[in-house]
């Protein structure tokens, strides 16, 4: 086997703001990436590698992205625009890799042709929420240094109150005329070639919900990305071209760009993606477009179970819940309704997307259980000294794995998050002797969950 030269580890980012701002030395987390489908080129554009990378099949009649506005791209349609995007990005707004791009906008077939176009060029995605306020975006502008923005038309007034970002452009969501990102796309070609990128790259600035205190911006590489699509969707929910996937979290939300747009391209299957996240719209377009796999939360999936309404969800194969504790209750109505079992998942936006997981039909036999860590991770168990502790007892929770937490320029908070290569994620949990994990509680502000000399040892495989 060949060793890369260290030409083929050469960063692409002539703007190298982000890498310069990363952890470095022993604040940086382990990642395993021995098992096979986690070893990667040294030179990989998630982007490409998702519309048209090796292995990929002919698909370019296929449907991909789809919405209730009448858009129904085929993958030759998506890539015909984000090209189109990526040369109004390189040659209208002066983008050069690196450089970083807020998005912000509802979920529509737009931004994701956006997201993928912005790193292609190999940017750096910045995604915001569209019920961010001007102070809150004005914090994310300063603390990523953005240097472009993408924007909704009908959500520019926060973007504008906020006034950070120097070269903006504005988009129309949904049907209609074209604001101003259309009209520049309008005499462009209709191909791009991605640029050469590192796997190590950085292509994806993600905010934390700031639940445990103010929002931290979490880095993630090209590699992170296709690790990402080649851990949970193929071991926990089977994925295939046959799919068509639908739901209800943001793509600003890593759950959310993970489950509707990155994990429905990377097998070649196509995606619904709805404006608004109610329970009614969902269950609607589930019936409407013969939805088959979904991600959503808790609350929406027992709202749509005490809605009367005889919704037709009868082409559901997989449902996917996280963000927050699934009572056993709502699995039990799911089934009931659908004739499906819930899949359930802890994730993180430090660590990308779901590293801990269980599959419905288990969940009977152990209830209350979170699940086992998705293939490719590990996990641990550890008391405030580092060490495992017995099965259980609570303790926090630390993970490796094919991704792991690199906050920007943030050696405080990177320094009580990773330990010895190891992510503690900020939750408490027991494990029973059959290696289930069970949520507890989130570890207190303050707490130490490890020692600075202490090693998890003793952890469960995925």
């Amino acid at each position: 086997m060949n060793t890369p030269s260290p030409a083929d580890h050469r960063s692409a980012h002539t703007d190298t703001f982000v890498r310069d701002h990363l952890p470095s030395g022993p604040l940086r987390p382990d990642l395993l990436l021995g098992m096979p489908s986690l070893r990667f080129p040294a030179r990989l554009n998630c982007a490409w590698e998702l519309l048209e990378g090796g292995g990929a099949l002919d698909r370019a009649q296929r449907p991909a992205v789809l919405s209730p506005h009448g858009v129904r791209w085929t993958y030759g349609q998506l890539t015909a625009v984000v090209a189109r995007v990526v040369h109004v990005l390189t040659e209208d707004m002066g983008l050069v890799p690196g450089n970083r791009v807020l998005l912000r906008g509802a979920n529509t077939p737009m931004l994701a042709a956006i997201w993928l176009a912005v790193v292609r060029a190999g940017g750096v995605v910045v995604t915001t929420a569209p019920t961010l306020r001007a102070e809150q975006l004005t914090r994310v502008i300063d603390k990523a240094r953005v240097t472009h923005a993408l924007c909704e038309w009908g959500l520019r007034s926060e973007l504008e109150s906020a006034g950070r970002a120097p070269r903006t452009l504005f988009f129309l969501g949904g049907a209609g005329a074209g604001a101003g990102l259309e009209r520049a796309m309008a005499d462009k070609p209709d191909w791009s070639l991605p640029v050469d990128t590192a796997a190590t790259d950085p292509c994806l600035i993600a905010f934390t919900s700031g639940a445990s205190g103010p929002p931290r911006a979490t880095v993630h590489s090209h590699q992170d990305v296709m690790a990402a699509c080649n851990s949970f969707p193929r071991h926990v929910l089977r994925a295939t071209a046959d799919d068509r996937f639908i739901g209800t979290p943001s793509l600003a939300d890593t759950y959310g760009l993970g489950g509707l747009l990155l994990f429905p391209l990377h097998v070649g299957a196509s995606t619904v993606l709805l404006d608004t996240s109610s329970p009614r719209r969902l269950a609607r377009a589930v019936a409407e477009f013969r939805a088959t796999v979904c991600f959503s939360g808790p609350a929406r999936y027992q709202a749509i179970c005490a809605d009367p309404t005889p919704y037709d969800l009868a082409s559901l194969r997989e449902c996917v819940s996280s963000g927050e504790a699934l009572p056993q209750e709502t699995r039990r109505r799911w089934k009931q309704r659908t004739g499906n079992s819930l899949i359930d998942g802890l994730g993180s936006t430090e660590m990308l997307h779901i590293i801990v997981s269980m599959r419905g039909e288990q969940a009977w036999s152990h209830p209350g259980a979170i699940g086992r860590p998705v293939p490719g991770y590990l996990t641990a168990i550890v008391d405030d000294t580092g060490r495992p502790v017995p099965y259980g007892q609570v303790g926090a929770l630390a993970v490796k794995g094919p991704t792991g937490c690199r906050y920007l320029d943030d050696d405080e908070h990177q320094r009580d998050t990773v330990r010895n290569g190891w992510t503690f994620t900020g939750d408490a949990c027991w494990t029973d002797e059959y290696g289930f994990l069970y949520y507890h509680s989130r570890v207190e502000d303050g707490e130490d969950p490890v020692s600075d000399s202490g090693l998890p040892r003793g952890s469960h495989a995925g």
